[in-house]
């Protein structure tokens, strides 16, 4: 059978297509144009071997309808992770003027067909914003004859993304505009090598990088043997989870989730650390006490505790919380709830916070990029695909876990000025908390970069902007990290 690609018509548009609408941001008339395109980028300089989709907003003069002067605008590069995933969900979810509507304020869909609607917590007020598909998602696809494989891997993905950020800052004369990066979940390995590839390569000095959901230390969330540093860094949002699903007893269910947090990340980073390092070692009493500890902060029974070897990990949690009551826990968002048909499994069979926005954000794009923008293409748009798989980490993972926090630090020791935002999810089971304050305590030594990080924690999941209350949130402390940023001296 043919590769469904083949089946269909691979050509583009030679132009852009583009669109000038306005959208009301904290009550100021925000006025834009949209821009949907593909950039070639080669690895000769001279054949196209790979063209990358992109959704470009500019802010346009309110009374002229141009562009505002580049020195003074912000333009902001975005993609999401996976590896696989489109830029679809930073984009319709927090930065762009249209978002998807949701059923209620937790974030559950609506019923089909869904829809879009002004996003009110857009940052387009403040920057400019290119949202981009890495190769294989979205639009973005190779040329004929040539090895896609090449793309898929930390090394050539991060080439690929950083030639396109300096074909479009040259094309679209930006070179003078003050620069950020955000990415989301794998997003945020890709961006923090972005940092260091786009000084080293291209000379492009960064003035932020947005880490949603972050993950650059792969230790710090592969459960396996002889790796225990994902019990102790998971073991909070654990704690978060139960608590949110009222399965703790009632002196923990009273406690504010922030407080119950940092009390449970305290025993993880101690007692229980302590025991984890003791194994057989350790007396009875300490295995006794972290055995009582561990299922009264996670709501595990103390039998499911002693039959994981006291190393509960992220998969069984999912299906043996509510287990009793028939229900599964979400991996990105584990407020999210769904059931199974085998109540006995080891794993659920689905994360239900994947399955409560998958639609709403393909049809959202689709409806925006062909209907508003009106870019024409028969190819179907890649949201999440599993066509990048196997996927390379090259030096970064030979041997070892990758880890790319290194490749942030120095650039941010070459670059004075260049600031962090880290956002986390309290009910993130994807990439926890604790493992992003781990790698940033554990690499950021240094108190002049350590006060550059600002970190904001969300009482939400993996996608934190898809509760409105965090996404009311998550812009105020955007637009305070904008301001910073751009108030240098």
């Amino acid at each position: 059978m043919l590769p469904a690609d083949t089946l269909l018509y691979r050509g583009f548009p030679e132009s852009p297509a583009s669109v000038t609408d306005t959208v009301t941001i904290d009550g100021e008339s925000v006025r834009y144009r949209a821009e949907a395109g593909t950039i070639a980028i080669s690895a000769d300089e001279r054949t196209p071997a790979a063209r990358l989709f992109y959704i470009s907003y500019t802010r346009l003069d309110a009374t002229t309808g141009e562009p505002l002067e580049a020195r003074d605008r912000p333009i902001t590069f975005s993609f999401n992770g996976g590896p696989g995933s489109s830029s679809v969900w930073l984009h319709l979810g927090l930065f762009g003027p249209y978002r998807v509507s949701y059923g209620d304020d937790v974030g559950n869909a609506t019923p089909p067909p869904y829809g879009l609607v002004p996003n009110a917590e857009s940052l387009l007020d403040l920057s400019d914003f290119v949202f981009i598909d890495p190769v294989s998602t979205g639009f973005s696809r190779v040329e004929e004859e040539v090895d896609a494989s090449g793309y898929h891997g930390l090394e050539g993905d991060i080439e690929a993304v950083g030639a396109f950020i300096q074909q479009y800052l040259s094309r679209h004369k930006r070179w003078s505009s003050p620069k950020f990066v955000a990415g989301e979940s794998y997003g945020t390995t890709r961006a923090a090598g972005l940092a260091e590839h786009l000084w080293n390569r291209h000379g492009v000095g960064l003035n932020g990088v947005m880490l949603i959901s972050s993950i650059l230390n792969f230790q710090t969330l592969r459960f396996g043997t002889g790796n225990d540093l994902p019990h102790i860094l998971f073991l909070p949002n654990f704690a978060a989870t139960a608590w949110y699903h009222d399965q703790l007893d009632d002196e923990l269910q009273s406690m504010d989730v922030a407080d119950l947090v940092a009390e449970v990340h305290a025993f993880a980073t101690g007692d229980y650390a302590t025991y984890l390092m003791r194994n057989a070692d350790a007396d009875d009493e300490l295995r006794e006490s972290v055995t009582q500890r561990l299922a009264r902060y996670t709501g595990l029974s103390e039998t499911y505790v002693r039959d994981t070897n006291l190393r509960p990990a992220m998969p069984g949690f999912c299906k043996q919380l509510l287990r009793d009551e028939g229900m599964t826990v979400g991996r990105l968002d584990s407020r999210f709830v769904g059931r199974d048909r085998d109540n006995a499994g080891e794993s659920n069979e689905f994360d239900p916070s994947y399955s409560a926005i998958l639609g709403s954000y393909t049809a959202g794009l689709n409806e925006l990029v062909r209907e508003r923008i009106g870019f024409e293409t028969d190819l179907p748009y890649e949201i999440l695909t599993g066509r990048v798989r196997p996927w390379a980490y090259g030096r970064a993972g030979e041997g070892q876990f990758v880890d790319v926090a290194e490749r942030l630090r120095g650039a941010m020791q070459q670059q004075p000025y260049l600031r962090v935002y880290l956002a986390k999810g309290y009910y993130d089971l994807a990439t926890p908390s604790a493992a992003a304050d781990y790698t940033f305590g554990r690499t950021f030594a240094d108190e002049s970069l350590r006060e550059r990080v600002m970190h904001r924690s969300y009482p939400a999941g993996h996608m934190m902007y898809v509760h409105a209350p965090s996404r009311r949130q998550q812009r105020q402390d955007l637009v305070e990290f904008y301001t910073q940023t751009l108030g240098q001296q």
